[in-house]
């Protein structure tokens, strides 16, 4: 493990995006960076779609949401 410097600015974003995720600033630096690894090795996947890919291959099986038509 190492140390990775970065500017200020993304420090902050990564310090406030981490307090919607529930994740630790480290935990979110670690999603994007994975996110971005994926993002720019399947260029045509959708962001949804590599989530979708990601979650499927850890057994994470999401029921969808049921629209109700009243």
């Amino acid at each position: 493990m190492g140390i990775v410097n970065i500017e200020d600015e993304l420090h902050d974003q990564l310090r406030r995006a981490s307090k919607v995720s529930c994740r630790s600033i480290n935990a979110q630096a670690a999603f994007w960076i994975k996110v971005g690894m994926l993002c720019e090795t399947n260029p045509t996947l959708s962001f949804t779609e590599i989530v979708d890919r990601e979650l499927r291959a850890a057994g994470v099986r999401a029921q969808p949401l049921a629209m109700s038509l009243a």
